[in-house]
């Protein structure tokens, strides 16, 4: 994979290349680039996509010891990446954690089209039991590293208090051990993810909310129709506040909407970006555009 550096430290990071519209994904907490492969897969023949792997428990590199991994540190880092790489008139994808909301107002000018995924929002942060247990872990001495290890078991991963209430099927163990492998072996992973959650604040998407009703521009809300853990009426509440929004639920599909239903969040995806072409655009999409 390609690498960059950025001020917190060097990522890595997945880039399809290719001419037509720029979409960024965003992961969440524990994931890397691989939960988006699905979507990557579909949308790479019309779009450059790119994935970073952002320093949020599942990256392969450790940050430096003073980078800011709060959620707003890390906000900034997408948005460094973006600038880093003249990223302009980016569809930013969101899935799981609230990162891209906090760049609304703030560091939004390469964002021209917003996609959120069930993700962290308003009230509901740290989202479901699950969030509420990783934040309780973290803050305790050795207890990131003692929660993690359920991790090594794939059936325990599976639970429904763990990562299996996530998804409706069943996790592939070997994304699971993907996932967690730095978490596991690496505790300066451990220590990186450890800040992230120190500095959770309950009222952080409550306060970046006040700056959605000023993004104007078109803005997709995709919620996965059966989430337990980001509930579809915060995806309905949070489409509210945009004023140029969609909101669409996903059917067959829990959190993680790009490994319960791809096909669907796909079609979402490229449905919004071709009904709110950016000058420049007309024919990447169809595999034309020669001169």
């Amino acid at each position: 994979m390609p690498e960059i550096e950025l001020s917190a430290g060097t990522i890595d990071y997945e880039d399809t290349g290719g001419d037509g519209p720029v979409v960024v994904l965003a992961h969440g907490l524990g994931f890397d680039e691989s939960v988006w492969a699905d979507v990557v897969a579909e949308l790479r023949s019309d779009s450059r996509v790119l994935v970073p792997v952002l320093p949020i428990g599942s990256h392969r590199r450790p940050m430096r010891p003073d980078a800011d991994l709060s959620a707003h540190g890390v906000a900034r880092l997408l948005a460094e990446f973006m600038d880093r790489l003249e990223l302009n008139d980016v569809t930013l994808v969101q899935n799981d954690a609230g990162t891209a909301q906090l760049l609304v107002g703030v560091r939004d000018e390469r964002v021209a089209r917003l996609v959120l995924t069930s993700c962290e929002a308003l009230d509901n942060y740290p989202p479901g039991l699950q969030g509420r247990l990783l934040c309780a872990a973290g803050r305790i001495p050795g207890g990131l590293f003692l929660l993690v290890q359920s991790f090594r078991f794939p059936f325990l991963a599976r639970m429904e208090t763990s990562l299996g209430g996530m998804a409706k099927r069943p996790l592939p163990k070997e994304l699971i051990a993907r996932w967690y492998r730095p978490l596991l072996t690496s505790r300066h992973i451990r220590r990186d993810l450890a800040k992230f959650l120190r500095s959770t604040r309950k009222g952080c998407y409550l306060e970046a909310a006040g700056n959605l009703r000023a993004f104007t521009r078109p803005a997709l809300v995709a919620w996965g129709a059966e989430d337990r853990m980001m509930p579809p009426a915060t995806g309905r509440r949070l489409a509210a506040l945009l004023p140029d929004s969609r909101y669409v639920e996903i059917p067959d599909a829990r959190t993680l909407v790009q490994l319960d239903n791809p096909a669907a969040l796909t079609a979402e995806i490229r449905r919004f970006v071709e009904e709110h072409p950016l000058p420049g655009e007309g024919g990447g999409r169809d595999g034309g555009g020669e001169e």
